[in-house]
């Protein structure tokens, strides 16, 4: 099948760094392609070089004639007055382009609760991403190029989009994806184009297929640098041995050794998270009693959540998901005492030290950044020197070094920074802090893959409680241990299944009603919901092995510390904790099983 667009030799550089070099691609109808790498290594270049609004320094883009192609960027810019229904429609009424029944199940699903008529100035940065998505949605293109498209929606949205997407592909629209949200990446792509070091490595299949092939790649790549690193170790010895031998060696001898280390590529850049270390934490952290939170809207004021009655101990760890709008910051903000609750009150643990990191990077507050400060300084003003739970002293500019902070990137204005980089500063600054308890706002938005799974690495070893709200279901089942979601209707509820019982309880709560009838249930329908009892039984039961997991690592703790009663006092609360959170999942167990007899 002939390529919609064929990128040959193209490079393109800014200043002295070199973002693409001599790249040769192309993109086939119903093809679609997920564009993976570290922030600024040239994933939004390469886009844009593809769609024509950026202009290679060299080679050529050949795209087929009268290709239709539709470009969603990370900003989304309109015109001065438009309204949502210019940008979407070009302002044609409603009995017009409601006639199209996709066009109507776009809207439905990515415009729910915004006015047509609304001036799109006035619109949140949530609420415009979906807008500028359903103008592309609805715009027929043969090509689809997108740039984030999962930033600000919510995990229904997500799984809608996915869907969506899906069926485009089937029809033969070809796409190209750069997306940080790995589960959109494998239920939408055919093909993972990876961009690092000026090159762009190919993959076939979705982000599991991508993560197989490279570790493979990466493994044979380690075997043949293990050899050529074992010849010149070996060459260097030899030409060591004896200082008066050393200038009589054969000329050849030292030629090759000067071959084997000279051309030895440079390392890509690493990016690591120390293990830092944590104030101690007692056996209190949250108590909720009664509280609630409600905000004015047009019709007098609306219930966020509430009263919630609810009890987070050390060791925790939750996951809060819910649709925009459900009160999930604002949850995060009245426990880190930065919101007054409408009613009710929170109760903090003594020892609790907190870090919060919010969406809003930039806002006033406690950690936030100083878009005129330069990165190094940034720290520094925090410590300059502080020591690791592993016992190792670190200084400020090794720290940033950990953190892929280098170079020039050290002197650079925190406004200069990428969405990716800013967002990585700003968790280095809430660690320097020794927190107990995070509170996690988005934290995957702007953060390349490879920094995601190196987060995630330092989450699983993260000793303190932990309350993340996150869209990204990848991120959620790997760190979390229990999900909650905050319902329309107030309540916090616990999800023993996990984001798709959620995402199961938001499609019946959509659907209407059936009609009252005699006849016996559908058996497609009762199959599929048997099928999703085993499924979250499953779920629940993994759970449950890794909280009866967690039960015996602290019965072994407290075996070890008999004589020390201040860490015996400690893990009796840690147990107690994970004893309850064991109760609970056992609990939801058995009446998803009983619900299967």
């Amino acid at each position: 099948m002939a390529n919609l667009v064929n990128a040959e030799r193209i490079s393109k550089a800014y200043g002295t760094r070199t973002l693409l070099d001599e790249v040769s691609l192309g993109l086939a109808a119903g093809e679609v392609v997920g564009v993976v790498g570290r922030n600024g290594d040239g994933k939004s270049t390469l886009l844009g070089i593809l769609v024509g609004t950026i202009e290679p320094d060299a080679g050529q883009v050949v795209r087929t004639a009268s290709l239709s192609i539709g470009h969603l960027t990370q900003a989304e810019e309109f015109a001065p007055g438009a309204s949502v229904r210019d940008v979407i429609v070009g302002g044609q009424p409603d009995h017009v382009w409601a006639a199209d029944a996709l066009s109507r199940t776009v809207v439905e699903h990515l415009l729910a609760g915004i006015g047509l008529d609304t001036d799109t100035a006035t619109l949140s940065g949530g609420e415009r991403r979906r807008v500028a998505l359903v103008a592309l949605m609805l715009g027929h293109h043969d090509l689809i190029v997108l740039d984030e498209p999962t930033n600000h929606l919510d995990v229904e949205a997500v799984a809608w989009l996915a869907a969506h997407l899906a069926e485009l592909r089937d029809r033969g629209v070809a796409m190209a994806i750069v997306s940080h949200d790995r589960w959109f990446l494998d239920a939408v792509c055919t093909r993972v184009w990876e961009v690092h070091d000026a090159v762009v490595d190919a993959y076939d299949g979705g982000y599991a297929a991508w993560v197989l092939a490279r570790i493979e790649r990466q493994r044979r790549a380690a075997a043949t640098e293990a050899r050529r690193q074992n010849l010149a170790r070996k060459e260097l010895a030899w030409l060591r041995r004896g200082a008066p031998a050393r200038t009589s060696k054969p000329k050849f001898r030292i030629d090759a050794a000067n071959a084997l280390i000279a051309d030895v590529p440079a390392p890509r850049d690493t990016l690591q998270l120390q293990q830092f270390a944590v104030t101690r934490l007692g056996k209190d952290v949250f108590d909720l009693h009664g509280v609630g939170v409600t905000v004015p809207d047009a019709t007098g004021e609306r219930t966020l959540f509430g009263p919630l009655d609810w009890s987070i101990g050390p060791g925790d760890r939750i996951g809060l998901v819910g649709v925009n709008g459900s009160g999930k910051s604002a949850l995060l903000r009245v426990l880190a005492h930065e919101q007054p609750p409408t009613t009710g009150r929170v109760k903090q643990g003594r020892t609790l030290r907190l870090g919060h990191l919010t969406q809003g990077l930039d806002a006033a507050g406690p950690g936030a950044l100083d878009p005129r400060d330069r990165v190094l300084d940034s720290v520094q003003q925090l410590i300059r020197e502080t020591r690791l739970a592993t016992g190792r002293d670190i200084t400020a500019t090794q720290l940033l070094a950990d953190f892929g902070f280098t170079g020039d990137r050290l002197t650079t204005r925190v406004g200069d920074l990428s969405g990716g980089e800013r967002r990585r500063l700003a968790f280095l600054r809430i660690l320097l802090a020794e927190p107990n308890v995070l509170l996690l706002d988005e934290p995957t938005n702007d953060l390349d893959i490879d920094t995601l799974t190196v987060v995630e690495d330092h989450l699983d070893s993260w000793p303190g409680t932990l309350v993340v709200v996150s869209h990204d279901r990848y991120f959620l089942e790997r760190v979390c241990d229990v999900t909650y979601a905050l319902l329309d209707d107030g309540r916090c509820v616990l999800l023993p299944g996990g984001v798709e019982e959620y995402l199961e309880r938001r499609r019946l709560r959509t659907q209407p009603a059936p009609a009252a009838s005699a006849h016996a249930p559908n058996e497609a329908s009762l199959a599929a919901r048997t099928r999703q009892a085993r499924k979250d039984l499953a779920r629940i039961e993994s759970q449950l092995g890794k909280a009866a997991g967690d039960i015996e690592r602290i019965h072994a703790a407290m075996a070890n510390a008999a004589s020390d009663h201040a860490r015996m006092v400690a893990l009796q609360a840690e147990l107690h904790a994970a004893q309850a959170r064991h109760d609970e999942l056992e609990e939801a167990w058995l009446e998803l099983a009983e619900s299967l007899e």
